[in-house]
């Protein structure tokens, strides 16, 4: 889909061609000359057009307007999450009629946030999975006009959020694909071609090169399926190369059986979305690509299946992971606190400014948070203070738990240095807590996006998160440099 921007009152948004047009009406409008604004003044005075968030007027071919199809929203007092829910409602109300141009209006000066999430609300509700269906029905929208009286100062924030769809837009296509069409090697695949773009370098550990680096934990879960694991590195270099970078580690189990501790079969082609954070990785660097920010970013995604053969690890096996520490395995459903932790022992080779893991890890932070907000946990106030601004602007919330050391006590295990998993209680922070173990020498985070990644039921499908928050952190901490740090080479694949 292309977006472009224009400069445009509500006179040139009556000019302008298009199937259909959309115009954004805050509790603030003042009528001004044109058909357009006349039509809306009247509107509005005798009250067809209600002007809070969400409420619609579709009017078809009126006097004056060159668009077919007007649909005039309220978006009340003009805030990015009352944009987002209009400009939702309104495509959701012309999508279906084949539209494929159409130019989106605000009435009256608006802020960077409502740009953004004027294009980030469109992108999201026309978007349409085509992959692995045989006649689809394919995205009918192609071109968005996007049009404000202020454009020219907008210019920096619109190409960020288009970016942005762009990645968000490649997280959801993997995340949706089936288990058979997203495996490792696939997964990985994907990366090397992120790896064609400028300012990024993709490198793909092989099993022998992860088991030669001691990532026993990773090499365990992997164990009980004929798809081969991948370990991928990706780098994004926009600062100088003393500069420490953001890592970023996402979650990449491509499909999980539970393992031998098996999962019940209703819902369980959901588990094709056990790799959404690392999904959301390959989204960010797709946007990184784009916007140039000056600092370094790197992607780590271990990536395997979970499946329950004769040689899958067992209730009550112990494992060796890359930082040396021991691990019992209570429950094989626990895996991506196994992944992840040897992950976290390899982020220590680049010297981060911070790490942030990313992953769909338990149905504990579902019960606790819901689909609202993604659940986040850091070891520096710091860290979780810029996550949720970042989340909050973003309109890609989180909500920060906590990491008392009492939580730990139900990790505690008489055959190894750690058990993977405690008691039903707090069990999104118990992982956590697993997971802070192995992320001792840096800032770290860890986001729980397993009631955000993907929706349920008629909706079911991926929705990209955290991409947007990730974005807008990394964006963030690009014009906050750290001191020049001296980074260690990885191992490259042969």
């Amino acid at each position: 889909m292309n977006f472009e921007l224009k400069s445009m009152d509500l006179a040139g948004a009556a000019s302008e061609k298009s199937d259909a047009l959309l115009v954004l009406v805050n509790t603030a409008f003042k009528p001004g000359r044109g058909a357009l604004a006349e039509l809306i003044a009247q509107a509005v005075k005798a009250g067809d057009l209600d002007t809070k968030a969400g409420k619609l007027l579709h009017v078809y071919r009126p006097a004056g307007v060159a668009s077919p199809r007007v649909v005039i929203a309220g978006i009340g007092e003009g805030t990015a999450r009352q944009v987002r829910q209009s400009i939702s409602a309104a495509v959701a109300a012309i999508k279906g009629v084949g539209t494929k141009r159409v130019t989106v209006c605000f009435a009256s000066k608006t802020s960077e946030d409502a740009v953004r999430a004027a294009v980030l609300g469109v992108a999201d509700t026309s978007y349409v999975y085509t992959t692995t269906k045989s006649k689809p029905e394919v995205r009918a929208l192609q071109k968005v006009v996007l049009g404000m009286p202020d454009a020219t100062a907008l210019k920096p924030c619109f190409y960020q959020a288009v970016a942005s769809v762009e990645g968000i837009e490649l997280a959801k296509e993997w995340a949706n694909r089936p288990g058979n069409h997203a495996t490792p090697t696939l997964l990985a695949h994907a990366a090397k071609e992120l790896g064609k773009l400028p300012g990024i370098a993709c490198e793909v550990l092989l099993p022998k090169q992860v088991e030669k680096l001691g990532m026993g934990s990773f090499m365990a879960v992997a164990k009980g399926s004929d798809e081969p694991l991948r370990f991928i590195v990706l780098r994004y270099n926009g600062g100088a190369k003393s500069d420490a970078p953001t890592v970023l580690i996402g979650k990449g189990i491509t499909f999980d059986t539970g393992g031998i501790s098996i999962k019940p079969a209703p819902e369980m082609d959901e588990m094709k979305f056990d790799m959404c954070g690392a999904a959301s990785v390959l989204g960010v660097f797709r946007a990184l690509a784009d916007i140039k920010p000056k600092i370094n970013v790197v992607g780590l995604i271990p990536s395997c299946e979970n499946m329950p053969d004769g040689r899958a690890i067992k209730p009550g096996d112990v494992v060796t992971s890359m930082s040396g520490q021991t691990i019992e395995i209570l429950n094989t459903d626990a895996e991506g606190r196994l992944i992840l932790c040897d992950a976290l022992t390899y982020a220590e080779r680049f010297k981060p400014r911070a790490v942030i893991d990313i992953a769909t890890l338990t149905g504990a932070c579902v019960i606790a948070l819901g689909a609202v907000r993604s659940g986040l946990f850091a070891s520096t106030d710091e860290l979780a203070q810029a996550l949720v601004a970042a989340g909050e602007k973003a309109q890609d919330l989180c909500w920060r738990l906590p990491l008392d050391d009492d939580y730990a006590e139900g990790l505690k295990t008489n055959f190894a240095d750690v058990a993977n998993v405690a008691g039903r209680a707090g069990g999104a922070i118990t992982a956590a807590k697993f997971l802070q173990r192995f992320a001792a020498k840096y800032p770290w985070a860890h986001l729980d996006i397993a009631g955000t990644a993907w929706k349920s039921g008629a909706a079911k499908g991926a929705t990209g998160r955290p991409v947007g928050m990730l974005l807008e952190y990394i964006l963030a901490q690009s014009a906050n440099p750290e001191p020049k740090r001296v980074l260690k080479k990885s191992i490259r694949a042969t």
